[in-house]
């Protein structure tokens, strides 16, 4: 917003918070803290969800070899290689089927996956919050800063547009801001829904891959596990 002064008055952003109301104030920093907070969640979900695209392309080319992802390098080929790796030593029983130990396999790298993916959507909650939320916030500073307006006017007798204006716009501005919170994080909200959905589609492919050649019993393609013999 352009920076301006009409008869003394600050009309920038910072002019305008530092005229209102009290109240009017504590939501208008309220909302900037929230809009401040979605951005850092977004960049950071943006950077996530790049690592998520490289490691699902690594699994996916291992899984069309047969080979499970090493477990040295935290992320989402660790998480699942980890997963189907216990579950081979762990969960095995004499008399098994290969396609019971195929359907083990994959819920057991299932749950790794979904592991992975909870930790990735936090911080979802709050830009759904926030996109829910600070519109309605903002317009209660809107009407709380109007109804100060109108209770200075009363007092001062004096109803000239210059007097009634400058509180509107304050009480405005709140709004404005509710907005330029509430939409970045709604569109970040489903952009990042939207992403993480894709992902796991990609993921459950290679998962199925993987189990049908660790159902074989190709030993020569699994990577021991530390600490199991």
């Amino acid at each position: 917003m352009a920076q301006g002064s009409e008869g003394g008055r600050d009309f920038s952003v910072v002019g305008m918070v530092q005229h209102a109301d009290p109240v009017v104030q504590l939501i208008a920093l309220i909302l900037i803290g929230c809009s401040v907070a979605s951005w850092a969640i977004t960049f950071q979900k943006v950077l996530r969800l790049r690592t998520l695209a490289e490691e699902n392309a690594s699994l996916e080319a291992q899984a069309a070899d047969g080979r499970l992802p090493s477990t040295d390098t935290p992320g989402l080929g660790a998480a699942i290689g980890q997963a189907a790796l216990a579950e081979l030593h762990d969960g095995a029983s004499s008399g098994e089927a290969r396609t019971d130990i195929r359907a083990r396999l994959e819920r057991a790298m299932r749950g790794g996956l979904k592991s992975e993916l909870r930790a990735i959507e936090a911080g979802l909650p709050f830009l759904a919050t926030v996109g829910s939320t600070t519109p309605f916030v903002g317009l209660f500073g809107t009407v709380w800063g109007i109804m100060h307006s109108f209770t200075s006017i009363a007092q001062s007798r004096d109803t000239s547009l210059a007097v009634v204006a400058p509180g509107i716009a304050e009480a405005l501005f709140v709004t404005a801001l509710g907005l330029a919170a509430a939409i970045p994080a709604v569109v970040a909200y489903n952009m990042i829904n939207v992403a993480l959905g894709q992902a796991a589609e990609r993921s459950a492919k290679s998962i199925v891959t993987l189990a049908k050649s660790l159902s074989r019993g190709d030993a020569d393609k699994i990577r021991p596990i530390k600490g199991v013999k």
